[in-house]
């Protein structure tokens, strides 16, 4: 079980094992928020609740229009396994305008798309297919993503990041 860690402004700043949480509200230098009470963490004289929700008791500022790095993790995360193009379940990542005419690899021009569309669009822009994009790839912007370690969300994570967005 992992645990998200909030600064005293309620920002996301990452996530962190349970353990690590643990210790941090055990030295005072954070308090729990939200806990899973059906898995305890067992002491040698006590029982304590497991950490899914910390808040740091100092301010730790969060950076505002931090740049989210490109990987093709991100792009298919960012496109929810969609291809960009048909809709279909993507595998694959596609340079909007290829890498061989100058296509760089940033957040527009990258789109998660399915093996058949990437094989017959090829070296070819979607205009030169006739095709079109289902929507217009930026970066992204929203709570869960600044959080380093959120690719998978809690569901006792949800009040939290939708207070941050």
């Amino acid at each position: 079980m992992r645990t998200l860690v909030l600064n005293a402004g309620y920002e996301p700043l990452g996530v962190v094992s349970f353990k690590r949480a643990l210790v941090l509200v055990l030295n005072d230098k954070a308090r729990v928020l939200a806990r899973d009470a059906e898995h305890p963490v067992h002491g040698i004289d006590t029982d304590f609740d497991r950490p899914a929700v910390i808040l740091l008791t100092r301010y730790v500022r969060v950076p505002t229009n931090r740049m989210m790095p490109v990987s093709r993790r991100g792009v298919l995360r960012r496109d929810s396994q969609r291809c960009g193009y048909c809709g279909g379940s993507a595998s694959t990542i596609d340079h909007v305008q290829p890498r061989s005419r100058g296509g760089k690899d940033t957040w527009e021009n990258l789109v998660a798309c399915c093996l058949r569309c990437n094989n017959v669009k090829g070296d070819r822009t979607p205009a030169e297919m006739g095709w079109s994009l289902r929507f217009a790839p930026r970066m992204p912007h929203q709570a869960g993503w600044t959080v380093k370690g959120a690719e998978r969300v809690e569901p006792a994570w949800d009040p939290f990041l939708a207070v941050a967005a």
